[in-house]
C-alpha cells in the first residue's frame, strides 16, 4: 500500500468528519459508547440577542465546558457561576459524575475555583506569558 502525508490549514469538513467518525468507532469498540450530547446554556436580552453562554458537551459521564463567554455588561454579576450551575444541573440529569474546563485567563480561573473546580494540570506559556490551567469538579449524584 502506498500512502501520502498531507498537511493542510484548510481541511474540508467532510474529511474532518471521516477522522471524527472513525475515532468515535474505535473508542466505542475500546471503551464503549461515549453517549456524547451537546450542551449549551444561553443568556439573552429582551430582543433575543445572546449576552453570555456556555458551549460544551457531555460524554462518558463527564461535562466538558469548551467555551464560556460573558458580555462585558454582565461581568461582575456572577453570570458565569449561574451558567455553570445550570450546565452542571443538566449534566447531573444526564447521569454525569464530573465536569472539566480549562482557561488561561486569571480572572476566569478564580471564578471556576469559586464554583468548586480544582486544578489538575497546567501548561506554562500557553499562550506565552500565561498558563493554561485544567480544572475538574465532582458533581453530585443524580436523584
Amino acid at each position: 500500500m502506498t500512502t501520502t502525508l498531507e498537511v493542510t490549514g484548510a481541511p474540508p469538513q467532510d474529511e474532518l468528519a471521516v477522522i471524527g467518525e472513525n475515532l468515535a468507532a474505535f473508542n466505542d469498540s475500546d471503551v464503549g459508547p461515549a453517549g456524547k450530547k451537546t450542551l449549551a446554556v444561553l443568556v439573552r436580552d429582551e430582543a433575543g440577542a445572546i449576552l453570555a453562554g456556555i458551549s460544551g458537551y457531555t460524554a462518558w459521564g463527564w461535562l466538558y465546558v469548551q467555551w464560556l463567554w460573558v458580555d462585558e455588561r454582565l461581568r461582575g454579576q456572577h453570570m458565569a457561576g449561574k451558567m455553570l450551575e445550570a450546565a452542571e444541573a443538566e449534566a447531573v440529569a444526564r447521569g454525569c459524575h464530573g465536569a472539566y474546563i480549562d482557561t488561561f485567563n486569571p480572572a476566569a480561573l478564580k471564578v471556576y475555583q469559586r464554583q468548586g473546580y480544582r486544578p489538575f494540570g497546567k501548561l506554562d506559556d500557553f499562550p506565552p506569558g500565561r498558563s493554561r490551567t485544567f480544572l475538574q469538579k465532582e458533581l453530585p449524584a443524580s436523584t
